[in-house]
């Protein structure tokens, strides 16, 4: 074939020989490689239907080691020479691409010693490539050609255009591109060429102004990105021509432009300038281009800084703000001139709209001293003008207008930021400043505004905040006053909490707010008022957030838990003792709600702890419950023994402790061994099932279902495990106790699937079977709600619970085909409860995941929005809104049914206000908690929302309901609901 005189069959020829070579190139000898370099070097000069095939041998050739020195210039020249590129198809000019890039990553030395006429070789390949597969290639071999420091010679122009030809740009990928290749992926790898050496800057730096005042925003945001990355490798002498013309398209675009994009990348590209000419080395002889680059800056902007309510007042500082922040010596060059002339304005205008407006641009700049940290003493301009700053902040502070107060506080928490900036008397006042406002401030935007404020100062000045604005509130919450149940001192006895809780961001802190909260909560628990429960909730939120603040702080976690816990299990069991003995004593402490509050505070202290402070913390709390064990407590001189476990109507008070007990040890490390595990895990166990007070059978349950998630696997847990069983079967099968008995078997149902327990399927196949149960049926299908739900309180990771990660799509593959085969074996009078637990199991399912099995389930979805209970509808609804915007194609072919069912959804006949349905937990603990108080309304909003999410569908599928939705949707646009008619006017404009 090889010598045969028809070109295709030689073709053939070499073909074979190139395939073959593909496969054995590391096979090949020194010797036998230079022999077929030779003879495919003289193949180059054969028929123009063998050179495809040639260059596929050479490719092969250049992928040796054994290659001799010498033959890769050699190949690359007899290319230049004999080969021209831009005639070959795509994959051709791609294997001559891959040829140099092989050489040039194995015999560089040698390609350099070509000098210049590797880089005109190159260039001639290059010159006209239009596929962006090459392209992206070519660009590569461009970028190490100058990273590398091959020899450009005379051909750096010629090199500029054959690459900025391209730029910006424009390439828009076919539909179904099996290539994958992005426009995005085409303007980095261009950017990296155009930006990669100082050599362009003359070509470059007038094709980059020309394409800024470019109509398309394209073609402007490409240039200025690039401007940004040259900025980053140039010099003065490279820009120095051009700032002028830069200077101008910049401060055009961001005087005129309606896009925020534009002018976000003009103010990093003036930013970048600004750093370039700053890293600029000056010498005695020479201009110094930044100070005059920015005296045009000043010159063009400053004057627009006196005009507060003009348009140009805020492109004119942030243009002098992206300036500025580029380096010290910039930030001093602009303020100097600056923050004089904004604290003039500030007093000369009087308006607190117009001073809002000055004072939100002088804050930029505080914000940018920030980066340099210390401020220093001989080049501040702001230094100098401390004083008439601090006057202008304060001022701020006490100016009627709420939006003029919030900026002053962002502004005086920067300054107070700024390390030797405030004397020690600004700091007093700035104390006194965020005690005043986050007290006795009318507006609540303020009042919080402050808080935040004086959390995060607190860890700069912890002295100072301790010592003044503790006492402070301290005092107020003490303060006895005739207008004790008022509702003004309500509110501020409520704001003085929040502020101790606020400002308890430092260790030091934390030990003089702790003891002041709980004194407190000692006082608020022996008054009589109405709203003493509400105040003790109150109290136990603050706690709760002091208690996050000291997680990430060993030492304050330490003190936060071992002062807390004892004291709230003090209190608790006092007020339960007092229960048993003077029933009307302690009865505030005890209701549900405070006992909820409770809760995550104890659990928050303790997540925390080290494993050794954790474990010597859990041998006096559980003795505590089991033994009645108090001398760890303070204040122990109890009435009676403390026995929660112990039978007695009396003790029904001290048993509802057991959600103290709970929050305790569920939020354990799991390497924290408990004592007496074993007859604690059976002391719940008995409990959750004889309990008739559903508050204290929930939370033993949740309890027992908390611990069994992180016991050992072995012998002990499947003991406990077969008990648990033992118990729960018989008495939901008949019996006073089903409810009981259905709250623990979805606890530990939870709690073994979590951790992928092998017992877990037999529980959820009994679980299954209740939903055909007449009276367990409804709640058994809310269950599958609390079982795929996270549990803000145990069970969840920040608890140390033992979670497998995808354990809802493993609980989805068993079940769900259960759930669908009952269905439609059940009677009409409990199809329903299928419906309401598969809605459930897919509400909480990774919508990917629902997406791919969503043609088997629609069908269900939709028999469920027929359903008459209201909870299947809402649960329904909330899982088909997301899909109708991710899964459009499918959804697209019941768009008839699903208009008709959102529509007869969206408006209700009546007005009745219906509960949810009670499951067997108690309040707090609801596993589908409800978002409205009324069902109905609930359920219009959401149908609403679902009618909204189907303008999502193609347009030619819509067109044909349009005027029918339209109509439908103007009946709720009059609903009484003012959330129904908000949600409505969002879904009929978009239809």
């Amino acid at each position: 074939c090889l010598e045969n005189t028809d070109p295709r069959t030689r073709g053939r020829g070499i073909q074979l020989l190139s395939q073959v070579l593909l496969q054995c190139y590391s096979q090949l000898q020194e010797k036998e490689v230079l022999h077929l370099v030779l003879f495919y070097e003289n193949r180059l000069q054969d028929h123009h239907l063998v050179i495809p095939s040639v260059l596929q041998g050479l490719r092969a050739l250049s992928m040796c080691e054994v290659l001799a020195p010498g033959l890769a210039v050699s190949v690359l020249k007899a290319i230049f020479q004999e080969v021209h590129v831009q005639s070959l198809l795509q994959l051709d000019r791609h294997t001559v691409y891959s040829i140099i890039t092989n050489f040039m990553g194995t015999r560089e030395e040698e390609l350099k010693g070509l000098g210049a006429d590797f880089t005109f070789g190159f260039i001639q390949v290059m010159d006209g490539e239009k596929d962006p597969r090459n392209l992206l290639v070519a660009f590569q071999i461009v970028r190490d050609l100058i990273a590398k420091n091959y020899a450009l010679g005379p051909f750096v122009e010629e090199l500029f255009e054959v690459t900025s030809c391209y730029f910006p740009i424009d390439f828009t990928p076919p539909p179904s591109d099996p290539h994958g290749i992005q426009r995005e992926d085409l303007i980095l790898s261009l950017r990296a060429v155009l930006a990669s050496t100082p050599q362009f800057a003359e070509f470059l730096l007038p094709l980059l102004i020309e394409k800024m005042d470019s109509d398309l925003q394209s073609a402007k945001l490409d240039s200025l990105q690039t401007l940004t990355a040259c900025c980053a490798i140039y010099g003065q002498k490279e820009l120095q021509e051009f700032l002028p013309s830069l200077w101008s398209s910049l401060r055009r675009e961001v005087f005129q432009t309606a896009s925020e994009k534009v002018e976000a990348e003009c103010l990093a590209a003036l930013h970048a300038l600004s750093a370039c000419l700053s890293r600029s080395v000056l010498s005695s002889d020479t201009e110094d281009l930044l100070d005059s680059f920015l005296s045009s800056i000043l010159q063009d902007c400053r004057h627009h800084l006196c005009e507060p309510d003009m348009k140009l007042v805020w492109p004119s500082a942030k243009l002098l703000q992206a300036a500025a922040g580029a380096s010290l010596r910039a930030y001093h060059r602009v303020t100097h001139s600056v923050l004089p002339l904004l604290l003039e304005q500030y007093t000369k205008h009087p308006q607190s709209s117009q001073r809002r407006t000055i004072l939100e641009m002088l804050l930029g700049f505080l914000e940018l001293q920030r980066k340099w940290g210390h401020v220093e003493e001989d080049e501040s301009t702001l230094l100098s003008l401390r004083a008439p700053v601090c006057s202008v902040v304060f001022s701020a502070l006490t100016d009627p207008s709420v939006q003029l107060q919030l900026v002053g506080i962002r502004a005086l928490t920067v300054l107070a930021s700024l390390q030797g900036f405030l004397s020690a008397s600004d700091l007093e006042l700035v104390v006194d400043h965020l005690t005043r406002l986050a007290l006795h401030e009318e507006d609540s935007q303020s009042s919080e505004a402050a808080m935040e404020a004086a959390g995060s100062l607190a860890p700069i000045y912890p002295k100072v905040f301790s010592g003044r604005m503790v006492p402070r509130l301290e005092e107020e919450l003490q303060a006895e006053r005739e207008e004790e149940s008022s509702r003004d001192h309500c509110s501020l006895r409520q704001r003085c909490l929040q502020a101790l809780a606020a400002v308890s961001t430092h260790t030091s802190i934390v030990r003089e707010t702790v003891p002041v909260l709980l004194q407190h909560l000692r006082k608020v628990q022996k008054g009589s008022e109405a709203r003493s429960a509400q105040d003790l909730v109150s109290v136990c939120q603050n706690l709760h957030r002091v208690a996050l603040q000291c997680q990430q702080d060993a030492e304050g976690c330490w003190y936060y838990h071992q002062t807390v816990v004892p004291c709230l299990l003090a209190m608790a069991v006092q007020a339960a003792m007092q229960e048993s003995t003077q029933p009307l004593l302690g009865k505030v402490l005890l209701e549900e709600e405070v006992l909820a509050a409770m809760v995550p505070v104890i659990s928050a202290a303790t997540t925390h702890l080290s494993p050794e402070l954790a474990a010597q913390s859990v041998s006096h709390v559980v003795p505590l419950f089991l033994d009645g064990e108090v001398s760890f407590l303070p204040q122990n001189s109890f009435p009676c023994s403390f026995q929660p476990f112990e039978d007695g109507e009396c003790l029904e008070a001290q048993r509802r402790l057991v959600a103290l007990l709970m929050a305790f040890v569920c939020s354990l490390p799991r390497n924290v061994a408990i004592p007496q595990q074993e007859r604690l895990l059976r002391e719940l166990l008995a409990l959750s099932c004889s309990c008739n007070c559903p508050f204290t059978a929930t939370t033993a349950a949740k309890c027992f279902a908390g611990l069994v998630n992180k016991h050992p696997a072995g012998q002990q847990l499947d003991e406990i495990l077969q008990l648990a069983v033992n118990r729960m079967e018989p008495s939901l099968a008949e019996g006073p106790r089903r409810t009981q008995a259905l709250t623990l078997l979805l606890w530990v149902t939870k709690a073994l699937v979590l951790r992928y327990h092998p017992l877990s399927s037999h529980l959820t196949d009994t679980l299954l079977g209740l939903l055909s149960d007449a009276e367990l049926g409804p709640a058994a299908a809310d269950g599958f709600s609390l079982l795929m739900a996270e549990s803000p309180d145990v069970l969840h990771k920040g608890c140390h619970a033992d979670v497998r990660i995808m354990f809802r799509q493993r609980f989805f593959t068993d079940n769900v085909p259960k759930l669908v085969q009952g269905f439609h074996g059940a009677g009409p009078d409990v199809k329903a409860n299928y419906l309401k637990g598969l809605s459930h199991v897919l509400n909480h399912l990774p919508k990917p995941v629902l997406v791919t099995e969503l043609p088997t389930l629609l069908s269900l979805l939709l028999e469920a929005l027929s359903c008459s209970d209201r909870v299947v509808q809402l649960s329904t609804l909330s899982c088909l809104q997301p899909l109708l915007l991710e899964a459009p194609q499918i959804m697209s072919l019941h768009v008839d049914t699903l208009v008709t069912k959102f529509l007869s959804l969206t408006s209700s006949p009546t007005m009745v206000r219906v509960p949810s349905p009670s499951p067997p937990h108690a309040p707090l603990l609801c596993p589908f908690p409800c978002p409205h108080p009324c069902l109905f309304q609930a359920v219009r909003i959401a149908a609403l929302r679902c009618a909204h999410a189907l303008t999502s569908l193609p347009i030619t599928v819509l067109l044909p309901y349009k005027a029918r939705v339209i109509r439908a949707l103007a009946k709720p646009l009059d609903d009484k609901k003012r959330l129904v008619r908000k949600e409505a006017v969002a879904a009929r404009g978009e239809w």
